[in-house]
């Protein structure tokens, strides 16, 4: 997911992804404790992908 794409939704649609990349890193968390998950990189992008949406809507809420 790239900043640029993110600057373009809405506060709701991020609030959206917001709460599936939350979802998700919590499942993927439970796949590395049970040693399920052979690519631990995942945990890395979906955490730098909640930042970013994290950093957006701070910045949406500055700016209004």
């Amino acid at each position: 997911m790239k900043a640029s794409e993110l600057k373009l939704k809405s506060k709701s649609e991020l609030q959206e992804d917001l709460l599936s990349l939350t979802r998700a890193q919590f499942g993927l968390r439970m796949q590395v404790a049970t040693q399920q998950m052979t690519k631990t990189s995942e945990v890395r992008k979906v955490r730098r992908d909640i930042a970013r949406i994290k950093t957006v809507m701070k910045q949406k809420d500055v700016q209004s």
